[in-house]
C-alpha cells in the first residue's frame, strides 16, 4: 500500500512581476523565502505533526521575511502605520480563527491560531484582538518592527499620485492604493497543508493595500475568502484584489465546485478565477487537496509561489514558470 501524501504549498503575493523589472538580488531574497517556508511546513508534516502547525510554521517564516507584504514589510496605511490581518482554519473541524487590525503582533498567523483554539468567536479586530493578546502574554513590538524604506517609499509614491490627481478611477472604485505603485503586486502570503493524517488546513496573512483608509480590510482574515480549508474538498490560500475575493466568495466557491460539481481541484480553481475575474478581480491562490494534488493558478503576469509534496520535487517560482 502506498504511503499517503502529504505536503504544502505557499504563495508570498500575485500581480505585475516580470522577469525585467525584478532585480536577481530580489528575486533571489523571494525565492529564499518560499523555499524557506516550504521547508519550515514540510519539516512538521514529515515529523507526523498537523496541518494546522505546518501552516503556522511556514506563514512564521514568511511574516517574518521583509520582502512580503506580511509582518515585517508589509505596506503602510494612508496614516502610515502597518495594519495586519491574518485568519486560519481547519478542515477536520471547520473551526477558524481570525484577526484584523493589528498593530503591535509580530506573527498575526500566531495570534489567529489562538482566537482558534481559545475562544468561541471567529475573528477578533484592533484594540480587543490585541487585549486578548496581551492576556495570553504576548510580547509586543513597536510599529516601526514591520516598517522598511521600501515600503514607505510606496506610499509616498501613492500619496504623490493621489495629490497630483494621476490616478483617476471611476466614481465608487479604489483611490491610489498598493495596486498602482511601485511593483504593482498584491502581497499577501498563504500557505495551505496535507498532514499525514489526511487532515487539511490554510491561512492567510496580510498587511493589506498601500495607502488604505478608514480601516479597510481585505478577504485575507475572511473565511470562505481569502482561506477555506474543508478536509472532503481541499485547502486554500488567495491572493489577490480582497474586495473581488470577498464579492465571489472565493475561497468557499472552490471547495463547492468540487463537492457540488465534482470538479477536480485544478477545474474548480480555474472556474472559480474565471468567475472572480468576471467581476474585475485580479490575483490567484495556492491550494492542496486530500490526495495532495496542487493548484496554484493566477491570472497576473506572476505569483510568488511553491509547492512541496511527498514524493515530489520541491517546486518554487515567481514567473510563467512550468511545475515539474
Amino acid at each position: 500500500m502506498p504511503d499517503t501524501p502529504f505536503g504544502l504549498t505557499v504563495h508570498g503575493g500575485a500581480g505585475v512581476i516580470r522577469r525585467g523589472d525584478l532585480p536577481p538580488p530580489l528575486e533571489a531574497e523571494y525565492r529564499a523565502g518560499l523555499t524557506a517556508a516550504l521547508a519550515a511546513g514540510y519539516g512538521v508534516l514529515a515529523g507526523g505533526g498537523a496541518s494546522l502547525d505546518a501552516v503556522v510554521a511556514a506563514i512564521r517564516v514568511l511574516e517574518d521575511a521583509p520582502v512580503f507584504n506580511a509582518g515585517r514589510g508589509a505596506v503602510l496605511n494612508a496614516e502610515g502605520v502597518c495594519e495586519l490581518d491574518a485568519s486560519i482554519m481547519d478542515g477536520r473541524t471547520q473551526d477558524a480563527g481570525a484577526v484584523a487590525g493589528l498593530q503591535r503582533i509580530r506573527n498575526p498567523i500566531c495570534l489567529a491560531r489562538d482566537v482558534l483554539e481559545r475562544t468561541p468567536h471567529i475573528m477578533l479586530i484592533g484594540g480587543g484582538a490585541e487585549a486578548f493578546a496581551a492576556r495570553l502574554g504576548y510580547e509586543f513590538v513597536p510599529n516601526e518592527y514591520f516598517q522598511t524604506e521600501r515600503r514607505r517609499r510606496q506610499l509616498a509614491e501613492a500619496r504623490e499620485l493621489e495629490r497630483q490627481g494621476e490616478d483617476r478611477p471611476p466614481a465608487g472604485a479604489e483611490r491610489v492604493t498598493f495596486a498602482t505603485v511601485d511593483d504593482n503586486h498584491f502581497g499577501t502570503v498563504g500557505c495551505a497543508a496535507l498532514d499525514r493524517q489526511g487532515n487539511l488546513a490554510a491561512g492567510t496573512s496580510t498587511g493589506g493595500m498601500t495607502n488604505k483608509q478608514y480601516g479597510r480590510v481585505g478577504d485575507s482574515p475572511i473565511i470562505g475568502a481569502g482561506t477555506y480549508a474543508r478536509n472532503a474538498t481541499c485547502a486554500l490560500s488567495a491572493t489577490g484584489h480582497g474586495e473581488y475575493f470577498i464579492r465571489s466568495v472565493f475561497g468557499h466557491n472552490v471547495s463547492a465546485l468540487m463537492e457540488y460539481r465534482g470538479l477536480s481541484l485544478e477545474a474548480a480553481s480555474a472556474e472559480a478565477m474565471r468567475q472572480m475575474a468576471e467581476l474585475g478581480g485580479t490575483g490567484g491562490l495556492a491550494a492542496i487537496d486530500r490526495r495532495g494534488r496542487v493548484a496554484l493558478p493566477f491570472n497576473t503576469p506572476g505569483m510568488y509561489r511553491g509547492y512541496r509534496v511527498s514524493g515530489q520535487p520541491v517546486f518554487v517560482a515567481i514567473f510563467d514558470e512550468p511545475a515539474p
